[in-house]
């Protein structure tokens, strides 16, 4: 009867506890505020106040009765009656009111996490979010950061799905190949390499392979047609053919036509079959030889071929350019421009202005030099250009200044001829110039030339090294006695900044200021020099750094005191025979200033636009100068593209002059 009476007790007390869980639900419910006890931080925490007011709440909310059931810390349940102001912080409210969104920070922070997640899982799991992340506001950030979590994870295994699908697709056509075309190691060699690079849209996998294919099929071709089998003979022509106008003149494997890989295959087919057929080690090695023995003498010839026309094309004067002084020319004297004299006397013996020297046969290009300095010059009133040609140009050159004379700065033509004392006697390269053995050297009909030469030896053959124009450098205070410092520059340069500050550098008693152009070992004396003569290893070192000559600031005062012009004239005279270096004025330059060059920044004169097709963009639009040494000039087609913008922008394109020639951009 006790044990019925206890069993009656505990049961009653059971449901009571459930009534009383299952009304304050309803109770909740039925508010529209049901509260979801985070059983977790409860645990964590200590026994809360449950009187404590919620203040967060807003003033006028209305409140709401509450029925709480819940252990306390013996394990007895227990009922509690409060207010919702009476809550604790742990309790998370579905559905909660706009003004409680406004008044909790916190809340709308999460609620923020949670729509930022969907959106993002809806972009990339578009069919998953829809199913699987409703937009639950009572989510603590805990399980958001979980499902973020679980969700990267999904992406992550699709990423590696996807990968080990186009691992799968790669790993069917290598082998297909291979299956195809297992004759060569160093094919299979190709093929690996094909793989690593397959995933790349920039490689030219594909393209090397199929060009190997092409090499093999065309050995084969020689040996199937030597052995009488023709049915294979043909299939290998036809499957070379067709892969050689399926590669066209891609580069990579983004240009290749469509159905380039089919191609590839088929003739991995056919390349197989000749391998069970024809396959000999010695005799496919033989063969290999052969070609690549050939291949590489017509290598050598294309290069000497290519050598000769470019040095061609960078002597030859373009018709324009040819037009433009022959214009000037005829105006000069049918318009009586001759009877004109020099304007500003005073101005070009006076040693406090800046003076330039530009020693030049080409009128565009002496243009572009003048036009581009006094347009960078903060005050071109004070800078004066003293420009020498030859005879044959003079009347153009003068022609043109005249009638074109640059903002405020002073310009003087002369006429080389006109320098007598400018002579054999007293110049030894000029002696030299006029000795049978160069005239020879370059006016013999029977002289080996063009493709039988290399292209060191075509370089200096140019005409340039016979102009005079180009050895007055050497002669600066002859030509200027008066003046005591002087800017050389190059008619293939072009100025992009003021250049004042050259003439206040102090060259710490040296003659010459100019940029040097080694880097490590180019560029160096031993690369323009014979230090095999004793005369050269006995009084340099091969290792001095080399500079340029191009855009040169000269002391006339120290020039005249270490009696510079002397020492070009022995070393010019004990080169006769051209031992101790080649033609041109470099070689004798370093050799003249040896020890006698203070270096400027790099900035002030950049090199390469003439010949180097990579040099640093940001390098060119910084410098002072830009020097278009090399064979691609400027106003030539060989120039590089890329760099003509800098030399064009100073071009007087709308003259009359060169409209009538055609000279455009």
């Amino acid at each position: 009867m006790e044990t019925y009476l206890l069993l009656m007790l505990f049961f009653f007390f059971f449901f009571l506890v459930m009534f009383n869980g299952v009304y304050s639900s309803d109770i909740s419910t039925a508010k529209g505020s049901r509260p979801l006890y985070d059983c977790n931080q409860c645990h964590r925490t200590k026994e809360h106040d449950i009187s404590t007011p919620r203040n967060r709440y807003h003033s006028d909310e209305k409140d709401i009765d509450i029925m709480a059931t819940y252990s306390d810390a013996s394990g007895h349940v227990r009922l509690a009656r409060l207010k919702m102001r009476d809550l604790s912080d742990s309790w998370i409210w579905e559905n909660p009111t706009n003004e409680y969104q406004k008044n909790s920070p916190e809340l709308m922070e999460s609620f923020q996490i949670e729509g930022n997640y969907k959106h993002t899982t809806e972009k990339h799991f578009p069919q998953e979010n829809k199913a699987e992340i409703p937009l639950v506001s009572s989510m603590t950030p805990v399980k958001i950061k979980r499902r973020v979590m679980r969700q990267e994870r999904r992406k992550a295994r699709a990423a590696q799905l996807i990968q080990q699908d186009k691992e799968t697709d790669i790993h069917i056509v290598s082998a297909a190949i291979e299956h195809s075309e297992g004759f060569d190691t160093n094919i299979k060699g190709k093929y690996s390499i094909w793989r690593r690079e397959y995933e790349n849209p920039n490689s030219d996998s594909t393209v090397k392979l199929m060009r190997d294919q092409i090499i093999m099929a065309k050995a084969y071709a020689n040996i199937a047609k030597s052995k009488n089998k023709t049915v294979l003979y043909e299939a290998l022509i036809k499957h070379s053919r067709d892969s050689q106008q399926a590669i066209g003149e891609a580069s990579s494997d983004a240009e290749l036509q469509l159905g380039a890989l089919d191609r590839a295959k088929a003739m991995g087919h056919v390349l197989s079959l000749a391998k069970d057929q024809l396959y000999d080690c010695l005799l496919v090695a033989r063969k290999l030889r052969s070609m690549l023995q050939s291949t590489e003498d017509k290598v050598n010839v294309q290069k000497k071929r290519s050598a000769f026309l470019i040095q061609l094309a960078a002597k030859t004067v373009p018709r324009p350019l040819h037009c433009l002084p022959l214009q000037l020319a005829a105006d000069y004297y049918l318009l009586g421009y001759h009877k004109k004299g020099n304007f500003h006397r005073e101005k070009i013996e006076d040693p406090s202005l800046y003076h330039y020297a530009i020693f030049s046969d080409n009128v565009l290009a002496t243009s572009v030099v003048v036009n581009s300095t006094v347009q960078n010059a903060k005050e071109p009133e004070k800078h004066v250009f003293h420009i020498v040609t030859d005879k044959l140009n003079f009347a153009a050159m003068r022609m043109w200044f005249l009638i074109n004379p640059p903002s405020k700065a002073t310009i003087e033509v002369q006429n080389i001829d006109d320098f007598k004392w400018l002579n054999s006697t007293y110049c030894s390269v000029l002696r030299q110039l006029e000795s049978a053995r160069i005239k020879e050297y370059y006016f013999k009909a029977n002289h080996p030339s063009s493709l039988s030469v290399g292209s060191d030896n075509l370089k200096y053959r140019n005409p340039k090294y016979l102009s005079m124009l180009n050895h007055l450098r050497f002669y600066l205070p002859e030509v200027y006695p008066n003046l005591n410092r002087i800017l050389f520059l190059d008619d293939d340069i072009v100025v992009q900044k003021d250049l004042t500050p050259l003439w206040s550098i102090d060259l710490k008693g040296m003659v010459n200021g100019a940029v040097e152009t080694c880097k490590e070992s180019f560029h160096r004396f031993d690369k323009y020099l014979n230090f095999s003569n004793p005369l050269i290893s006995n009084n340099f070192s091969p290792e001095a750094c080399g500079w340029a000559f191009g855009m040169n600031i000269f002391d006339l005062k120290e020039w005249n005191k270490r009696n510079i012009t002397g020492i070009y004239h022995r070393w010019q005279d004990m080169n006769e025979d051209r031992t101790l270096w080649k033609l041109g004025t470099l070689p004798p330059g370093l050799i003249t200033f040896y020890n006698l060059t203070h270096p400027l920044d790099r900035r002030w004169h950049v090199l390469g636009l003439g010949y180097d097709p990579a040099l640093n963009l940001t390098e060119i639009e910084n410098a002072a100068v830009i020097h278009y040494n090399g064979n691609y000039k400027p106003w030539l087609t060989l120039a590089v593209s890329k760099y003509k913008s800098y030399w064009s922008r100073y071009v007087m394109f709308d003259n009359p002059y060169l409209r009538v020639c055609n000279l455009s951009e």
